[in-house]
């Protein structure tokens, strides 16, 4: 791709979304015989065609979809890269794209940006929210400069993770209903409606494989809701869900059970072993292995650490959460 110009992989990436070629020419503020004619000497420097034109309808090749992924993250880190060399000044001026679980965005986060943005007023900050493997999907294509997400990932994720925090998972459930308090199994779900995230959380797969370990299906009241969405509707009383403890914070309607993947008198003789999978779950801020993170998103990253970590001496952590030094 010696000969590829950036701009040409711009009108492509365009041209790819809008699927019109007029459209895309007057979204980018061009002619639209400049720009079939910039496609064109792309194809022509690839040596294959990128759109198939049958009867007016704009859509990819095989070529054009292969293409599309890498000329996206192309751009991001071209755009990356100009802003890391705006920031030589000293951070006056940068960005940081973050993505963080829903739990986190309702958590302590927002005392993390307060906090950076006090430090540094002339960064850019966007947020992403959203489950684990989205997140861990826009990190790779560089979309995003860093993300909390949850351990562990695939072997063959092109991302270095750092654990910082580890937290605890409940039932939630409507306060009012009438239920023990004392720790719940996993197998105490068998017979009860869940409420269950859309997929791409990380608590949909792990509450799945956990039931399924045990020997059975879960059953769905309702899917494919976000996190404010799956608690409320547990407090209407439509089902309960596997949640992490933090996120019942300021939801007086709602309380949480410990949840175990074993019963009481199993757990008691077995002490000395670490908690089953399921019970807890860690979270790692993670970057691209391939590019370094720009000063601005290294500077988030210690205003984090540092907040996580005061955080913990001063024993202000959200319930259930707890700081992996």
């Amino acid at each position: 791709m010696a000969g590829v110009q950036l701009q040409q992989l711009a009108y492509f990436v365009a041209v790819a979304e809008i699927r019109h070629f007029t459209q895309a020419a007057e979204s980018l503020g061009i002619a639209q015989p400049s720009l079939s004619k910039q496609i064109r000497t792309l194809e022509k420097e690839l040596g294959a065609s990128l759109f198939s034109r049958a009867r007016g309808n704009i859509t990819l090749t095989p070529a054009g979809e292969i293409l599309l992924p890498l000329a996206k993250r192309i751009l991001a880190d071209v755009d990356t890269a100009r802003l890391e060399v705006r920031e030589l000044a000293g951070l006056v001026r940068g960005r940081v794209r973050l993505g963080a679980t829903p739990s986190l965005c309702g958590g302590l986060l927002a005392d993390v940006l307060r906090r950076f943005h006090d430090s540094y007023p002339g960064i850019s900050l966007t947020v992403e929210e959203g489950g684990s493997r989205d997140l861990v999907r826009e990190l790779t294509r560089g979309s995003l400069d860093l993300a909390l997400v949850i351990l562990p990932l695939a072997e063959d994720t092109p991302l270095v993770t750092t654990p910082i925090l580890r937290e605890h998972l409940v039932v939630a459930m409507p306060s009012d209903q009438r239920s023990r308090r004392s720790p719940m199994a996993i197998s105490d779900l068998r017979d009860r409606d869940l409420v269950m995230f859309r997929s791409g959380y990380d608590l949909r797969d792990s509450t799945i494989a956990a039931c399924r370990q045990a020997g059975f299906e879960p059953r769905f009241a309702v899917e494919g809701g976000e996190m404010d969405a799956v608690l409320r509707f547990v407090e209407v009383g439509l089902g309960i869900a596997v949640v992490p403890s933090m996120v019942l914070a300021g939801r007086p309607r709602l309380r949480g059970v410990p949840l175990t993947l074993e019963n009481n008198s199993a757990s008691v003789t077995r002490r000395e072993l670490p908690p089953p999978p399921g019970l807890q779950r860690t979270i790692a801020i993670a970057h691209r292995k391939d590019v370094a993170p720009t000063h601005a998103a290294r500077a988030f990253r210690t205003t984090l650490e540092e907040f996580v970590a005061e955080a913990a001496r001063e024993e202000t952590l959200p319930p259930g959460v707890q700081y992996l030094s």
